[in-house]
């Protein structure tokens, strides 16, 4: 049995969509909107729903995330080496405890020569990659945690601070990995 992890980015701007609201009749609703410029929270994220507990994991990084980010993130938080990144290749016999399998969209960070490059590398200690197909952001169930945070787990819509925003994104993703249930295509197996 193996591990699918569906890994994705997720950027957060100062000021959150706003999904709905309300106001009385003939009164005009206004939602404050911060400045975006360098104050975005960006966070990278997988989601493992394959087990009988959901496990999402994260972390929230400053500025662009790129492809040795991406690495890392995966050496780390997915096959929990102890070194992260540094350490691939050089630990010879390690291995997860089971093997995993990424599912990863098309984004141009996912297909530099640093990220691809390391795939014998990868492939031994037990993590495998899996490409969905161009323009089907659908396929990845981690896109779902996303919307969830944006739209409806974060009630404050704009913040004055980055490090509000921050606070904020782990807030409510704490609180969505905390009440996760096991994804329906995994009912059939537990009955």
């Amino acid at each position: 049995m193996e591990d699918l992890y569906y890994l994705d980015e997720c950027g957060f701007s100062p000021t959150l969509p706003t999904g709905y609201t309300w106001a009385r009749t003939g009164t005009r609703v206004v939602v404050n909107r911060e400045d975006t410029k360098n104050r975005r929270g960006n966070v990278l994220g997988a989601l493992n729903d394959t087990g009988p507990r959901p496990e999402l994991v994260w972390t929230t990084v400053e500025g662009k995330i790129d492809a040795e980010m991406v690495l890392d993130f995966v050496c780390t938080h997915i096959a929990r080496l102890p070194g992260g990144a540094d350490s691939l290749g050089a630990l010879s016999g390690v291995q997860r405890h089971r093997p995993c399998a990424i599912v990863l969209d098309n984004a141009s960070i996912h297909h530099t020569q640093l990220f691809k490059g390391r795939r014998e590398e990868r492939a031994d200690i037990g993590v495998h990659l899996f490409y969905l197909p161009p323009r089907s952001p659908e396929l990845n169930r981690i896109e779902c945690v996303w919307r969830s945070v944006k739209y409806q787990d974060t009630p404050v819509r704009a913040y004055t601070s980055t490090p509000e925003l921050h606070t904020a994104i782990d807030t409510a993703l704490t609180r969505r990995a905390a009440t996760m249930t096991p994804h329906a295509t995994q009912i059939p197996r537990a009955a």
